[in-house]
């Protein structure tokens, strides 16, 4: 995350404030609020302003992916754009789901809330886009999935890289 805030500085921090680097950072998938959250650290942004920018940036893509992505990813196998990657998302998804028939609720809850690679809210939207879930049960549980990121990552960002840091 270093070398992003270093780019950042070097080349975005004269024209786009830091508040709004960290809220495109989270909306980015595979880094979304948990790199959001170590990036403001960095950049030395107090922890309320940076839960409620990074949380934002991360909700923010989950109704579209959860009720378009389907059909994004048909449209484009169709059309042989991205066919390969978007069947190693689906399989992927499809993996990382198996065994959640019962319990989808908690499973996206604790997917979404542990940060680990590949987790997150893009890919439990991903899964329970996918694989059907009920769309009111998924939001619920993806954004308690975030709020649980949340607490990790402010005690992972906040206090022992900034007691690295400092």
């Amino acid at each position: 995350m270093n070398e992003l805030v270093d780019w950042y500085q070097n080349t975005l921090g004269n024209f786009i404030p830091k508040e709004v680097f960290i809220f495109l950072v989270s909306m980015l998938p595979l880094i979304e609020l948990r790199g959001g959250l170590v990036v403001a650290s960095l950049l030395k942004i107090s922890l309320l302003p940076a839960n409620i920018i990074c949380i934002l940036g991360n909700i923010l893509p989950i109704p579209f992916i959860l009720l378009f992505i389907k059909k994004i990813f048909k449209f484009m196998k169709n059309h042989n754009i991205l066919k390969g990657l978007i069947m190693k998302l689906e399989d992927r998804a499809i993996r990382k789901s198996k065994g959640l028939e019962r319990g989808e609720f908690i499973f996206l809850v604790v997917f979404v809330g542990i940060p680990l690679p590949g987790t997150g809210a893009w890919t439990g939207a991903l899964i329970a886009s996918l694989l059907e879930f009920d769309i009111k049960k998924a939001s619920i549980a993806i954004l308690l999935g975030i709020a649980i990121a949340t607490i990790i990552m402010d005690i992972v960002s906040y206090g022992l890289i900034a007691g690295i840091v400092h």
